[in-house]
């Protein structure tokens, strides 16, 4: 998955899915260039149909430029695609869904608050041992 975008500047950017195990990510650049920011999430194992984003970051150099916002949206758009239901750890996520969770659930998204077994899969996940 790859798909074109322009930040609040108007410069183009590729937003891209690296489905990696056990830490995936939502991955922004701009146009052909380098990755500088990702939204990170976990798939919780047995098929659940859930995903965990826990960590959203864009190089510095790139702020003010919306590509969080843009990895937001898209990450958020295809886990309507795809039926998952969003479990937001990372406080970008939890914020907007705090504030716009209506109108994501009209457009067919779910989403439900963390537990802490979400939490601790998370920290095994980023020690490495998923």
């Amino acid at each position: 998955m790859s798909r074109d975008a322009t930040d609040r500047t108007g410069a183009a950017v590729t937003i891209g899915l690296e489905e990696t195990t056990p830490v995936g990510a939502y991955v922004v650049g701009p146009g052909d260039g380098p990755q500088v920011g990702k939204a990170q999430f976990v798939d919780p194992p047995g098929a659940t149909g859930e995903r965990i984003f826990f960590h959203t970051e864009v190089d510095e150099e790139y702020g003010g430029r919306g590509l969080a916002g843009l990895l937001l949206r898209e990450a958020l758009a295809d886990s309507i695609r795809r039926r998952l239901t969003v479990v937001p750890v990372c406080p970008l996520f939890a914020r907007h869904l705090k504030a716009h969770g209506d109108e994501f659930v009209a457009a067919g998204g779910a989403f439900r608050r963390p537990t802490r077994d979400d939490l601790a899969l998370v920290a095994r996940a980023t020690r490495g041992g998923a």
